[in-house]
C-alpha cells in the first residue's frame, strides 16, 4: 500500500509537469462530466488514467466519469446534456453530425481502430475467413436512433470487402462489458463480435473465441485501410465551444497531458496507476498494454492522415455521407489539440 501511495504521488508530480504542457495556476477545480463507453475498454483508457495520475487536477479540472454501453450512448448522453463531453468513435460521431446533431471532435486518443473480429470457438472449422460470416449473427457495441456504433460500421466495412452485403448479416448489441460479451459468445446468441482489448485477450485465453482479423497494429492498419485511423476521441457540443471554451480547452489539455504521460511510461506504470482489482484482470491488462500501448496518439494532435482514412472508410460504409457531401474534417476543431500531417 505504501509503495502504491509513493507511486501515485510520483505520477501526480509527473502529470503536473506534463512533459510539453505547463501546469495551470492553482485554483478550485472545475467539474467536467464525461460519458465514456466501458468500463475497462482499452480504447478509452486515457480517461480513467487521467484521473488516476492527476492530469485533470493539473489542468484545474475534476473529471466526473459516467460509463455507458457504447459510443452512441455516450454521445446521446452528451446531447441530452447529461454530460459535457463524450468519448466515442469518430465514425459514430460523423453519423450524428449527418443527422444534424451539433457535435464536435476536439481531441484524439487512438490512431488505429483497436478492434478484433472474434468468432465463437465452436465455429473454428466453419468460419475460416470473413466471408464465412454470411448469414450469421455479429455482436456490436449497440446503437441509438440516428446512429450505429463504430464497431458495427467496422464490421460492415470488413464484410463488404469480403463480398457480404449489409442485409446478409444480423447485428445485435452485446454491450460494452467483458461479462456481456462473454455471455453472448458462450451462449451461442452471437457467432462473432467486434471486440475490444483487454476483453479480447481474456476471451481467447479462455477458449471462448478465436481471432479472425485484428486492427491494433499501425502497420497493419496502414496496409488494410490505407492509413492510420482516428477511432477513440473526445467530443463535445457546439454550444460548449461557444459558451464554455475555457472548460473545453482544459479538457483537451488534460487528454494531451495524459497521452504524453502514456508515451513516456511503461505498461507496468499504467497498470500500477489504474490498479485493477481482480488478479486476472490486472495480468491481462499488463500483457495487453505491453503489446498494444502504441495504439494511442503520442501527443494528442489531430492527424490529417487519420482523418483522410476515416473519410474514405465512411464513404465506403455510409452512402449518405457522400450524398450529403459531409467531410470528416467538418467535425473537427483542432484549436487546442493542434494538427499534424
Amino acid at each position: 500500500m505504501e509503495k502504491r501511495r509513493r507511486f501515485l504521488a510520483r505520477a501526480g508530480q509527473l502529470a503536473l509537469a506534463g512533459g510539453l504542457l505547463e501546469p495551470v495556476a492553482a485554483a478550485t477545480p472545475g467539474r467536467a462530466i464525461i460519458s465514456v463507453p466501458g468500463p475497462g475498454n482499452l480504447l478509452y483508457l486515457p480517461i480513467p488514467l487521467a484521473r488516476k495520475i492527476g492530469a485533470d487536477r493539473a489542468e484545474g479540472l475534476e473529471l466526473d466519469i459516467r460509463y455507458t454501453g457504447g459510443g452512441p450512448q455516450a454521445i446521446r448522453a452528451m446531447l441530452e446534456r447529461n454530460s459535457d463531453f463524450a468519448a466515442a468513435g469518430l465514425s459514430a460521431l460523423a453519423l450524428q453530425k449527418l443527422n444534424g446533431q451539433p457535435v464536435v471532435c476536439v481531441a484524439p486518443m487512438t490512431r488505429v481502430p483497436a478492434y478484433t473480429l472474434l468468432v465463437r470457438a465452436d465455429l473454428r472449422g466453419k468460419v475460416r475467413q470473413v466471408a464465412d460470416l454470411k448469414g450469421r449473427v455479429v455482436g456490436v457495441k449497440g446503437h441509438v436512433p440516428g446512429g450505429r456504433s463504430t464497431s458495427q460500421l467496422f464490421a460492415e466495412h470488413l464484410l463488404a470487402r469480403a463480398g457480404v452485403k449489409p442485409d446478409q448479416v444480423n447485428y445485435v448489441s452485446v454491450g460494452q462489458s467483458y461479462d456481456s460479451q462473454h455471455a453472448a459468445l458462450r451462449s451461442g446468441s452471437v457467432d462473432a463480435i467486434v471486440g475490444d482489448e483487454p476483453f479480447v485477450t481474456r476471451l481467447v485465453r479462455q477458449r471462448v473465441a478465436y481471432a479472425l482479423a485484428d486492427f491494433h497494429d499501425p502497420q497493419t492498419t496502414r496496409k488494410q485501410l490505407g492509413g492510420l485511423f482516428l477511432n477513440g476521441m473526445l467530443a463535445t457540443r457546439e454550444d460548449m465551444m461557444a459558451v464554455r471554451p475555457e472548460l473545453v480547452e482544459k479538457m483537451v489539455r488534460t487528454i494531451k497531458r495524459t497521452l504524453v504521460w502514456i508515451a513516456a511510461h511503461k505498461a507496468e506504470d499504467m497498470v500500477e496507476a489504474l490498479n485493477p482489482g481482480e488478479p486476472e484482470e490486472r495480468k491481462t491488462l499488463l500483457d495487453v498494454l505491453r503489446l498494444r500501448k502504441n495504439i494511442y496518439s503520442p501527443d494528442g494532435r489531430i492527424s490529417d492522415e487519420q482523418l483522410a482514412t476515416v473519410d474514405r472508410f465512411l464513404r465506403s460504409t455510409e452512402p449518405a455521407i457522400a450524398a450529403q457531401g459531409l467531410s470528416v474534417r467538418s467535425l473537427v476543431d483542432a484549436r487546442w489539440a493542434g494538427r499534424m500531417p
